[in-house]
């Protein structure tokens, strides 16, 4: 805001700026690595990286610093994720047996599509999608249904030939989506038609659990 006062704090910019860094990199970084990436000397940081690691924020391997869940974690400890992953949990298992596909359920995370939770398939085969991981808002079907332009979207896998995502909106104090991503294969015995129709009531089952009803 202009005209705010600015109450500096260096040691709390340094591990943000640190843990933002770590997110938003593929595999671990090194100390020097990190201290020309934040813009500061290897010095500056080498305490920060202590208490980080120390609280358990970051992971040291082999001498690269890469993030922990433990952030996820905090996250999943707010109110309304608790009880949006409760209520998904069972119908999600309904979906996944019944469809023999996986599913996984997102919501938006700073500006991001973030997994929440997901059922792998019963089946021999099955795409799976890591809880934790993210995705742009733009360029999936996911983002597309979180971002309010549609309650159901189906559209083939920008990134993974051979498969179908399946999304449908989730109701309740926060916007989510419950996503199928079929595996259209000589061995998948459920017609897509038939994992729409499922999707459906499973979303309507985790909206009215959630909403209370």
């Amino acid at each position: 805001m202009a005209g705010a006062p600015d109450y500096a704090v260096p040691a709390l910019d340094k591990a943000l700026d640190i843990l933002e860094l770590l997110a938003s990199t593929a595999g671990g970084l090194g100390q020097n690595e990190i201290a020309d990436a934040t813009g500061r000397s290897s010095s500056q940081i080498f305490r920060v990286l202590a208490l980080l690691e120390k609280r358990g924020y970051l992971v040291r391997d082999n001498g690269l610093y890469v993030l922990s869940t433990r952030l996820f974690s905090l996250a999943h400890q707010h109110p309304p994720l608790r009880g949006l992953i409760a209520a998904a949990t069972t119908p999600m298992r309904v979906l996944a047996d019944t469809v023999q596909q996986s599913c996984n359920l997102s919501v938006i995370d700073a500006g991001r599509v973030l997994v929440i939770a997901q059922v792998e398939s019963p089946a021999d085969f099955g795409y799976r999608v890591r809880v934790g991981a993210t995705f742009d808002l733009d360029a999936t079907a996911t983002g597309a249904v979180l971002t309010g332009h549609d309650s159901l979207v189906e559209r083939p896998d920008p990134m993974q030939p051979g498969i179908t995502d399946l999304v449908v909106a989730i109701d309740g104090s926060v916007r989510a989506a419950l996503t199928v991503p079929y595996v259209a294969t000589t061995f998948s015995g459920i017609p897509i038609d038939t994992v729409r129709e499922a999707a459906r009531a499973a979303a309507a089952e985790i909206s009215r659990r959630v909403n209370g009803e």
